[in-house]
């Protein structure tokens, strides 16, 4: 079965392709008018053909396209009224700029730029409209009117949606650092402690035990760069501009707990933690984080596939890293596999994997599951570099 994105890339493929034969049918019906009344009629199927050029490079060139045709739909009709040639409005060119409109209300920004931008092109599909001014023509300008009213309608609220969207999206990262910062400030709280504890015991015993002092100093040093790291991570992601429960101090049995108590309620989850893999080898945000992807994914399990009839996740060494996988069986009626449908916890998820150095991919795999694959460096080193 074909995946569901392929299968919408090609939608949206023939959908161009079918707007753009519609165009050149249009094209076509203003050459032979062109060749039928003569004199400056030529001129307009040359419009047309503009108006399939700028809607073809619309992702590239959008603004500067729109531009280039009303400057020249608008040069035809004045060239039209001043010569007082009897003309009749492109169809190709009109239907062009109707569909540039949309675009353009939708993707230019600033929001300004787009309104000027979509006024004049309401201003010239009413001058292209009195070519000359006929009572055919006028009632063809009305028509190009609603038209364009339509293409602003539909425009304004692709633009609404996607900026509604990206707000969200932005919030949700936002809170998701300010969960982790809290997070982090926790285990820097308990490095400050122990570098306290062990200082008093230092001191308590150095007039009678001097030798004692040096594992102290020790265990201090190793305290402090573990809260210093612990601290750069913090600053870093409290400088972020953009990106939940708190689960300070997670471990690896909080993690088959988790999963033990979804399985008591859900589809049975097998939990497969693998060799070699200990809590002294995993950074304690590593940890936290693993706890939240592992408590999300299965969320969503539920959420979106409550019927499952397997779930399994398992952590394992991998790629100077660790790496934890989630997988379930699902339909292509999955809301998750759509871009804007569905929640936002993949989006708070892979934020927060991202600030602590690692990576995070959710998706369909190629036997037809759904995957979610988060990855952090073991090293700690590698962990502030990426996170930085």
């Amino acid at each position: 079965m074909r995946e569901t994105p392929q299968l919408v890339h090609v939608v949206q493929r023939l959908s161009e392709i079918t707007l753009v034969g519609f165009l050149c049918l249009l094209l076509a019906v203003d050459t032979v008018i062109a060749f039928q009344v003569g004199k400056a009629q030529p001129a307009v199927p040359l419009c047309g053909l503009i108006g399939i050029g700028a809607y073809l490079l619309r992702h590239r060139y959008r603004a500067q396209g729109a531009v280039l045709l009303m400057a020249m739909s608008a040069a035809v009709s004045i060239a039209v009224l001043a010569l007082r040639s009897h003309g009749n409005p492109g169809l190709a060119e009109a239907g062009a700029l109707l569909l540039i409109t949309v675009g353009v209300v939708r993707w230019v920004r600033p929001l300004r730029t787009a309104v000027l931008l979509a006024v004049l092109s309401a201003l010239t599909l009413q001058l292209a409209s009195l070519r000359p001014m006929t009572s055919a023509n006028l009632a063809f300008g009305f028509m190009m009117f609603v038209a364009w009213a339509a293409a602003m309608g539909i425009g304004s609220y692709l633009r609404y949606q996607l900026e509604r969207r990206q707000a969200t999206v932005s919030a949700v990262r936002r809170a998701e650092r300010l969960e982790l910062a809290r997070e982090l400030h926790d285990l820097v709280a308990h490095h400050i402690t122990g570098i306290v504890v062990q200082a008093q015991a230092a001191k308590a015993v150095a007039a009678h035990r001097p030798d004692a002092v040096e594992p102290a100093l020790s265990a201090i040093a190793g305290a402090g760069a573990d809260a210093l790291a612990s601290m750069r991570r913090l600053v870093g992601v409290l400088r972020a501009e953009d990106d939940a429960s708190r689960n300070a101090g997670a471990t690896l049995a909080d993690l088959r707990l988790l999963v033990e108590r979804f399985s008591s309620s859900g589809p049975q989850v097998a939990f497969d933690v693998g060799q070699g893999l200990a809590e002294p080898s995993l950074a304690p945000e590593v940890l936290t984080t693993l706890h939240r992807v592992l408590q999300e994914s299965l969320t969503n399990v539920r959420r979106h596939a409550p019927h499952a009839a397997w779930v399994t996740a398992d952590l394992r060494p991998a790629e100077r890293g660790v790496a934890l996988r989630v997988r379930n069986p699902r339909t292509s009626a999955d809301p998750r596999l759509s871009k804007m449908g569905g929640g936002y916890g993949l989006v708070g998820m892979a934020e927060r994997v991202k600030a602590v150095g690692g990576d995070l991919v959710a998706g369909p795999a190629a036997d037809g599951a759904w995957e979610v694959r988060a990855w952090f460096p073991l090293d700690r080193a590698d962990r502030e570099t990426t996170a930085s």
